[in-house]
C-alpha cells in the first residue's frame, strides 16, 4: 500500500526532516484526561522508509500524520468508541482534489499532446494516461514533467483522454477532445484538501503494543509512546 510514487506536489522538500516534524507536530498536542484506553500518543511502525502518527484525545479529539515515499496525508477530526475499537471521523470533511481541463501551453517551444500540470503550471510526471482515436487500439502510458507528445509516425488525432494520478488516487470523468482541441489536452490538478484523508468511521482495535488501524487501503500499525 505504502509505496513511494514519482509524483510529489511542489511543497514536497526533505523527507527525513518532514517525517520527524509530523511525529512532532503530533506530540505537541496535550491529551486531555484519561477517558478511555486509546488515549495516547501513538507512532507508526511500519518500517524505516515510513513515519507518522496518531494522537487519541481525551477531549473526543484525534490527529494523524504519515510519510510515505512521495505520499503525505494527514488528518484530525472526532472519534468514538465503538464495543472494542475506537472509530476516527475526520471533522471538517476534506474537499477532494480535482482534474479540470485548462488552457493549452506550450513547452520548450511546442505544444504537447497532453500535459498535466498544477495551477501554476508546473508539470507533474508519473500520471497515467489513456489516449483514445476513433479506430484501433488506444495509447497508455505515463506523463512527463515536461508532458507527452504522440509519435511522428501516429497520425490518428486524439478523440478522448482518461487521467489516473497514482499517489493521491485523482482520476477524473472522460475528457471528451473537440475540434478546437486540435487532438491536444492540458489538464490541472487542483490540490483542494489533497493529503486530508476522509476518514469516515475507520476503527482501529488495541494490541499488545498500541492499536492498528484498519483501513481500505490497508492495516496501519500504531506503538504507543512511553508505554502502558
Amino acid at each position: 500500500m505504502w509505496k513511494g510514487l514519482a509524483c510529489p506536489p511542489p511543497w514536497s522538500h526533505d523527507r527525513p526532516m518532514r517525517t520527524l516534524l509530523l511525529i512532532a507536530a503530533l506530540i505537541a498536542t496535550p491529551a486531555a484526561a484519561q477517558q478511555s484506553p486509546f488515549v495516547g500518543e501513538y507512532s507508526l511502525a511500519e518500517g524505516p522508509d515510513v513515519g507518522g502518527g496518531l494522537l487519541i484525545r481525551g477531549d473526543g479529539r484525534f490527529k494523524y500524520m504519515l510519510a510515505a515515499g512521495a505520499l503525505d496525508e494527514r488528518a484530525e477530526g472526532r472519534w468514538d468508541a465503538r464495543g472494542d475499537t475506537v472509530c476516527l471521523t475526520t471533522d471538517p470533511k476534506p474537499v477532494p482534489p480535482a482534474l479540470e481541463k485548462g488552457e493549452l501551453l506550450e513547452v520548450e517551444g511546442e505544444v504537447p499532446t497532453l500535459l498535466v500540470t498544477w495551477p501554476n503550471g508546473r508539470g507533474i510526471p508519473g500520471v497515467d494516461f489513456t489516449i483514445g482515436f476513433d479506430n484501433g487500439d488506444p495509447v497508455e502510458d505515463y506523463t512527463q514533467v515536461y508532458g507527452w507528445t504522440l509519435p511522428d509516425d501516429e497520425k490518428r488525432i486524439p478523440r478522448w483522454v482518461e487521467l489516473r494520478e497514482p499517489i493521491y488516487g485523482i482520476t477524473a470523468p472522460r475528457f471528451i477532445l473537440t475540434e478546437a482541441d486540435g487532438g491536444k489536452l492540458r489538464a490541472t490538478i487542483v490540490p483542494n484538501d489533497i493529503g486530508v484523508v476522509d476518514f469516515d468511521g475507520a476503527c482501529a482495535e488495541k494490541t499488545e503494543r498500541g492499536v492498528t488501524l484498519h483501513r481500505a487501503e490497508g492495516d496501519l500499525r500504531f506503538v504507543r509512546l512511553g508505554g502502558e
